[in-house]
């Protein structure tokens, strides 16, 4: 019988335990490895090449969606599954947008992630709760051009990115060698981020990105 090899990817050791006891016992499941960042979880996918990859999405310096986007680039065959606890319409987006294969939340995983990853094995995907149920829906539903039409606050993943880096202390310097792109684009991004948002100073944007979960407090 051929195991179905997970990898663990969440910056707290308690979940990450508290995953593997939910796996434990199951007889086509091994957990292969754990990662702490998005950064580790690439390394690590890239060496161990696990067959699904339970991924949280707000660690740092990079996250899991940059990590989801790298991972499937490197490893098409490997399925990603993102556990977190965040459950808004913009996340539900972004996990679809970065490739992901399903989505369980924390409060959930004790009830969902085993039928999660049964279903991921099965080829198909995996969205838990009624409300990512929902907001599945109004994604898969939207009409042609909708994704245009969004509110001007709402940021695009890439700016997330950005966002999240400059508010946990990165610099220009630092966010441009992180996401591979050059000083000046991380400006742009910087000055249309604020522009966007309607934002004065930079402890604005503090404030947004904890108050959007974008970093914990």
């Amino acid at each position: 019988m051929r195991l179905t090899r997970i990898l663990v990817a969440d910056d707290h050791s308690v979940v990450r335990r508290g995953v593997e006891s939910l796996l434990e016992g199951h007889p086509r499941w091994k957990v292969c490895g754990e990662a702490v960042e998005g950064a580790d979880a690439i390394a690590k996918a890239k060496r161990l090449r696990p067959d699904v990859v339970i991924m949280d999405i707000t660690m740092g310096p990079m996250n899991g969606l940059e990590a989801t986007r790298e991972i499937l680039k490197v490893l098409p065959k490997t399925k990603v599954l993102v556990l977190t606890m965040h459950e808004s319409e913009q996340v539900v987006r972004e996990v679809l947008n970065a490739g992901a294969h399903g989505y369980v939340l924390k409060s959930d995983a004790d009830r969902d992630l085993v039928d999660a990853l049964e279903t991921i094995e099965q080829g198909k995907t995996f969205y838990a709760s009624k409300v990512s149920q929902m907001v599945l829906g109004a994604y898969l539903h939207r009409q042609p051009g909708a994704e245009e039409e969004e509110e001007s606050g709402a940021l695009t993943p890439r700016q997330r990115e950005v966002v999240q880096l400059l508010t946990t202390g990165k610099s220009n310097k630092m966010v441009a060698a992180m996401l591979g792109i050059s000083v000046k684009t991380v400006e742009t991004h910087r000055n249309t981020i604020m522009h966007r948002l309607k934002f004065r100073s930079f402890s604005d944007l503090v404030r947004y990105a904890v108050r959007e979960r974008i970093i914990e407090p």
